[in-house]
C-alpha cells in the first residue's frame, strides 16, 4: 500500500538557516522609537548672572529666550522666584527632540532667600503628581512627559566652594531629581584655582551626604573608546563651563567664543574649558537620566503618595461606593416596582413603592426597606 499520509519534516531552526531572525529586534525598538520621538526635561537653577541662559543656547544651538528682561537691583530685593518653562522642538538627522528647559530667575536674588526654593520643589512635586494622575487614568497612551529629568546646579565661581544656600537647595532636592553641578563662567579661574574649586566642591558634597548624578559604569562589552569617555566625564565632575553665543573668527575659522584682550577663550576647546564633557554627559546618558528619575526618584514619590491617598481620593471612594449600592438596590427593587407603576415610568415617579413606600436616596434604611417590598 501507499503511504498517503503527508510527511512532517522538523527541522530545528538553527541548522536549516542559522538564523531565527529575533537579532532584529533592536532595529524594530529603534524604528519605533524615532518616529514616537524623544522628550526630555532640563532644569537649571542658579543666581542670577552666571550665564544660565547663555549656557543652554551655547548647548542646543537654538535661541530658547529671544525677549529676555533682566531686572535692576531694586526690583531684585524682594523678588520671589518664579518658573518659566520654554519648550522647543529640535530635529536632528531624522530624529526629534523635545525639549524643555525649565528656569528660575529669582533664585537666590533676595536679601532672605530661606523660603526660595519651595516654588522649585513644590514645580518638581507637581510633574510627578501630573504624571502619577495621567498614569492612573483611562488614556494611558499619550501621557506627556513634564517630569525633570535633569538639574544643572550653577555655583558660584567667585567664593570657596558651597554656599550655605547650595547645600540646602541641593539637599532639598537631591531624592527628587538629578542633580548636576556645574561651575559657572570658568574664564574667571586660573587652571590651578579651577582644580582646586572642583575638589573643594566635590569634598563639601560629600561631607553634607548630597546624592548628585552619578554616571553609570561603562559596561564590559563597550568599546575602549566609550569606557575612556566615560572614565574623563567622571573625572571632571563638576564641570567648569564657559558660555558664548558669539562668533570669533580665529585662524581663517569662525568659532564660538569669547575675545579678551589677551586672547581667545574657545567655547568648545576641551583645553579650555568642559563645556564639550558636560554636552557629551548630557547627550551620551540622556536615555539613563531618564530612567532613573522613572525608576528611582518617581518611584520614591508614586509609593509615598499612595501610602497616604488624599481626602478627596477618599471621598470619590466613597461617593462611588454610594452610587453602587444605590444602583444594586435599584436593580433588585425593579421586579416590584415595573408592576405597580409602568405607566409612570416616563414621569420619573416610578420609585413609589406599593404599600406606602418611598424610595429615599439619601437613606440606606429605604435600601433595606425597598428590598423587603
Amino acid at each position: 500500500g501507499i503511504n498517503l499520509m503527508p510527511t512532517l519534516f522538523l527541522l530545528h531552526p538553527l541548522t536549516a538557516a542559522g538564523y531565527v531572525g529575533f537579532a532584529n529586534l533592536p532595529n524594530q525598538v529603534h524604528r519605533k522609537s524615532v518616529k514616537k520621538g524623544f522628550e526630555f526635561t532640563l532644569m537649571v537653577v542658579g543666581e542670577s548672572g552666571l550665564g544660565k541662559s547663555t549656557l543652554i543656547n551655547s548647548l542646543f544651538l537654538t535661541d530658547l529666550y529671544p525677549e529676555r528682561y533682566i531686572p535692576g537691583a531694586a526690583e531684585k530685593i524682594e523678588r520671589t522666584v518664579q518658573i518659566e518653562a520654554s519648550t522647543v522642538e529640535i530635529e536632528e538627522r531624522g530624529v526629534k527632540l523635545r525639549l524643555t528647559v525649565v528656569d528660575t530667575p529669582g533664585y537666590g536674588d533676595a536679601i532672605n532667600s530661606q523660603d526660595c526654593f519651595k516654588t522649585i520643589i513644590q514645580y518638581i512635586d507637581n510633574q510627578f503628581e501630573r504624571y502619577l494622575h495621567d498614569e492612573s487614568g483611562l488614556n494611558r497612551r499619550h501621557i506627556v512627559d513634564n517630569r525633570v529629568h535633569c538639574c544643572f546646579y550653577f555655583i558660584s565661581p567667585f567664593g570657596h566652594g558651597l554656599k550655605p544656600l547650595d547645600v540646602e537647595f541641593m539637599k532639598a532636592i537631591h531624592s527628587k531629581v538629578n542633580i548636576v553641578p556645574v561651575i559657572a563662567k570658568a574664564d574667571t579661574l586660573t587652571l590651578k584655582e579651577r582644580d582646586r574649586l572642583k575638589k573643594r566642591i566635590l569634598d563639601e558634597i560629600a561631607e553634607h551626604g548630597i546624592r548628585i548624578y552619578q554616571l553609570p559604569d561603562a559596561d564590559s562589552d563597550e568599546d575602549e573608546e566609550f569606557k575612556e569617555q566615560t572614565r574623563i566625564l567622571k573625572a571632571s565632575i563638576p564641570f567648569s563651563v564657559i558660555g558664548s553665543n558669539q562668533l570669533i573668527e580665529v585662524k581663517g575659522k569662525k568659532i564660538r567664543g569669547r575675545l579678551y584682550p589677551w586672547g581667545v577663550v574657545e567655547v568648545e576647546n576641551p583645553e579650555h574649558n568642559d563645556f564639550l564633557k558636560l554636552r557629551t554627559m548630557l547627550v551620551t546618558h540622556m536615555q539613563d537620566l531618564q530612567e532613573v528619575t522613572q525608576d528611582l526618584h518617581y518611584e520614591n514619590f508614586r509609593s509615598e503618595r499612595l501610602k497616604r491617598p488624599g481626602r478627596a481620593v477618599e471621598e470619590d471612594m466613597m461617593d462611588k461606593d454610594q452610587i453602587l449600592l444605590q444602583k444594586e438596590a435599584e436593580v433588585k427593587i425593579m421586579p416590584c416596582i415595573m408592576p405597580f407603576n409602568l405607566p409612570n415610568l416616563s414621569h420619573g415617579h416610578w420609585l413609589n413603592l406599593p404599600q406606602g413606600k418611598h424610595f429615599d436616596y439619601s437613606s440606606t434604611h429605604s435600601y433595606k426597606d425597598a428590598l423587603s417590598c
